[in-house]
């Protein structure tokens, strides 16, 4: 029989995933094709939520019923079909989950490797007995320290943080560190009632007595006679005694509120660890040594400098060699995507997405997978323009060893590279969803409707602006944390400041170190990538305060005065008007016999969130449903005749969110989208004085005609008097700002200096700065002036 010829096309035909309007196309594989078009325009439906989703369904076809059921699974995608679809990998920029037992070793999986090279060719104390390799992570209850549970921290309280004022007595508030309101007063009571005095000044009760009511770990329970207030009856009740210690300690560890815990964080202290000395691990496993160092050494170095010393040659074991190479080779691949400045014990919350997606890449180049697609959110995002050169290199690494890398990026340079380019739009959400180009990357300059062809052929250089000049100069520092040791740099004020460096350099920590209490800053607004919400219920007309109004528009209508329907009826997160079937989630999940749940809307509301009774209820022929269904650029014309919900729509809309659904859930968003939400939720409110913003790398994510959008807002700021500071990689950027501080010149150790600092023509021509020959590039052919010897 004649076999078919191998199909050396993806073809994807009636794709319908989110915008994406019956979408065929054909991709090439074994090449680096790249999918761009504005946010929102549907590429990232098409890469993630349609090829890779579907390559994902199919895997888990093949998987045994009893293991499907333990692994989390997104829904199929909504596509008539697709042929040719090899298996798929896929690495998304994903903010990581805030817990300090997350490390680089653990993500790239070196720590494993690390421990078990101490485990099998580690030096043991004479006569002690060979540990297993879990005795080496302080993240098991054979390697953890005792003390500290291998955190390598203990937080402890002290009097005098408790007690910040001691010639205050119990009465008057002497402990700040107790609950407000009827709590604390209870306390105080429960005291009284234990016979202590509370009228007396704090600093005047004995010793002994102090320690107790601040220490002690009893508990007592004693009936409390309250002081009888004018016309209240407040009869006897047992009253339970907590030390104002153990609830610091028991509300920072179990307190489900952000606000109590960093309320209870200001009364502790954190320190080493006594017991292990921040090592995180117990005494037997720090007894065991590698070359002279412990685990805790080595994963306290820089991985640059790892590697030289496991490469040091010595007359090692053949299973030290064996292990040692291993352990050379993941550093190696880590080190090529300029991650060399990064220990293992550096904690996954302190990393850009950038950096995690590049960790995960190293983890996937090491695998030796071929045959796969390789499906990449935006790989350059946090890069700096050096490190995309790099980046680049081990995306056609990927491609040599025979897979297909489809990547989604907005990053001009990655796309001039691509063997095959997709772009999506025209425009964004119910304006975007087709393919208008799937071919070479030199065709999409014949394509007069793609926002992507003016920036990939054009080159548009920024024109040198006048810098404006500075009200006053804000000093920061000296900065000494990471690799900062005794910064100090001035940043003008009323003007628009660029920071730039490579990765790792210490733009973050140096902007980070900015607070309301320096000197000049007066009013600051830190606006980050950190999600709006970590639920569905959390969304961006919630969010922005848009729902409280337009549930009170609702709530004027006379179908809703004549049923007696208050505000609240027009919430899905409360009973009354809220479908009781799902909770006003809009879809239930479904238990399946052999197969994981799976989520279906809802029987009762079909996903609209509210019982039948509230969505009779119109506003000029919708339902709230409907409202919360429209986008951020539809609800503009619906509510143009309302200044409240106009104002908010109109914010959005300046920012370049108009794509959004007003009910579109904060699971759903970016990084990009959330900062850009939280801008506009700042922009919309009045002006309040000189206020300074600052930014970390705000253009991630985002197409450069978004960019345009997003820096008319930011510069509209300025020119209304405030301050803008931004850490930021996109040139253009850079080149149009009024001022530049320069880190480097290059990561961790070879970092954490102030390069150069000056308008953005001087920083293009400093000597021994990596950004400089980058930026100089932004601007036209003999803009700059030459450069002074």
């Amino acid at each position: 029989m004649h076999e078919p010829d191998h199909d050396p096309f993806v073809r994807v035909r009636g794709a319908r995933e989110h915008n994406l309007r019956g979408v065929d196309v054909d991709i090439p594989r074994d090449v680096l094709a790249v999918f761009t078009g504005v946010s929102g325009s549907g590429k990232s439906s098409l890469a993630f939520g349609t090829i890779y989703a579907e390559a994902q369904r199919r895997y888990f076809e093949s998987v045994a019923p009893y293991a499907r059921r333990l692994i989390h699974q997104v829904g199929a995608p909504k596509v008539g079909e697709i042929t040719g679809l090899p298996p798929a990998v896929s690495l998304q920029q994903r903010r990581s989950s805030p817990t300090s037992r997350s490390s680089v070793g653990t993500v790239t999986t070196l720590s494993n490797s690390l421990r078990m090279l101490f485990s099998r060719a580690g030096d043991y104390p004479p006569g002690a007995e060979r540990l297993d390799s879990d005795a080496f992570s302080p993240n098991t209850a054979a390697g953890a320290c005792p003390a500290c549970h291998g955190l390598g921290v203990v937080h402890r309280t002290t009097e005098a943080l408790l007690v910040p004022d001691p010639s205050l007595s119990l009465r008057e508030g002497a402990i700040a560190a107790w609950p407000g309101a009827w709590q604390g007063k209870n306390l105080r009571d429960v005291l009284d009632a234990l016979g202590y005095d509370v009228d007396r000044p704090w600093r005047e009760l004995p010793q002994e007595e102090r320690d107790w009511i601040l220490f002690t770990d009893d508990q007592p329970v004693v009936t409390v006679h309250p002081v009888r207030d004018a016309g209240r009856i407040q009869r006897p009740y047992q009253g339970t005694y907590m030390s104002a210690n153990r609830y610091v300690l028991k509300t920072f560890a179990d307190s489900k509120s952000q606000t109590l815990r960093t309320k209870a964080e200001r009364f502790l202290d954190s320190a080493p660890c006594p017991v292990c000395g921040g090592a995180r691990l117990r005494a037997e496993s720090l007894a065991v040594t590698f070359g002279g160092r412990t685990i805790a050494d080595l994963a306290h170095l820089p991985l640059a400098d790892l590697a030289k010393i496991l490469d040091a040659p010595g007359d090692a074991s053949e299973t030290a060699r064996v292990l040692t190479g291993d352990l050379l080779a993941r550093i190696a691949t880590v080190a090529e995507l300029g991650l060399g400045y990064l220990s293992l014990d550096r904690a996954t919350p302190t990393l850009s997405a950038g950096e995690l997606q590049r960790l995960r890449l190293a983890t996937q180049l090491r695998s030796g997978l071929f045959g796969v697609v390789y499906v990449l959110d935006e790989p350059s995002a946090g890069l700096h323009p050096a490190d995309t050169e790099s980046l680049l290199t081990v995306l056609d690494r990927l491609k040599a060893a025979g897979n297909s890398v489809f990547v989604v990026e907005h990053h001009m340079d990655v796309v001039r590279k691509a063997d095959w380019l997709v772009d999506v739009g025209p425009l964004a959400g119910e304006h975007g969803g087709r393919v208008l180009h799937s071919g070479p990357v030199a065709d999409l300059a014949s394509v007069a409707d793609s926002a992507t062809a003016r920036f990939l052929f054009g080159r548009e250089h920024v024109p040198v602006r006048r810098v404006r000049e500075p009200r006053s100069w804000l000093r920061v520092g000296p900065v000494t944390r990471h690799n900062l040791r005794d910064v100090s740099v001035d940043v003008p004020l009323s003007t628009f400041t660029a920071v730039t460096g490579v990765s790792g350099s210490g733009k973050s920590t140096l902007i980070g170190s900015i607070t309301e209490e320096l000197e000049g800053v007066g009013r600051l607004v830190v606006v980050d990538q950190k999600p709006i919400g970590r639920t569905p219920r959390s969304n961006l007309a919630t969010y922005t305060g848009l729902f409280d109004v337009v549930r009170k528009v609702f709530a004027a209508t006379d179908e809703a005065k004549a049923r007696k329907y208050g505000v609240g009826r027009f919430s899905f997160n409360v009973a009354g008007g809220r479908c009781e079937t799902c909770q006003g989630e809009g879809f239930v999940s479904v238990e399946l016999l052999f197969l994981p749940s799976t989520y279906a809307p809802c029987p009762d509301c079909g996903g609209a969130r509210y019982n039948a009774e509230t969505l009779e209820v119109t506003y000029r022929g919708r339902t709230i449903a409907e409202v919360l269904d429209l986008t951020v650029e539809s609800a503009a014309e619906f509510f143009a005749d309302t200044p409240a919900v106009a104002r908010s729509l109109g914010t959005l809309l300046d920012v370049g969110l108009g794509y959004l659904r007003l009910g579109q859930p904060a699971t759903e968003l970016s990084g990009g989208e959330a900062q850009r939400i939280k801008l506009a939720s700042e922009l919309q409110r009045g002006r309040r004085g000189p206020t300074l913003y600052l930014l970390d790398e705000p253009t991630t994510g985002l197409h450069p005609a978004d960019v345009e959008v997003l820096m008319r807002q930011l510069h509209g700021l300025v020119d209304a008097g405030h301050t803008v500071v931004v850490v930021e990689h996109d040139m253009a950027v850079v080149a149009g700002s009024d001022w530049v501080v320069d880190l480097g010149p290059g990561g961790g150790d070879a970092g954490g200096r102030i390069v150069a600092a000056g308008p953005p023509t001087e920083v293009a021509r400093a000597s021994g700065s990596t950004t400089a020959p980058y930026l100089a590039r932004a601007f036209p052919p003999g803009a700059l002036p030459e450069a002074r010897s």
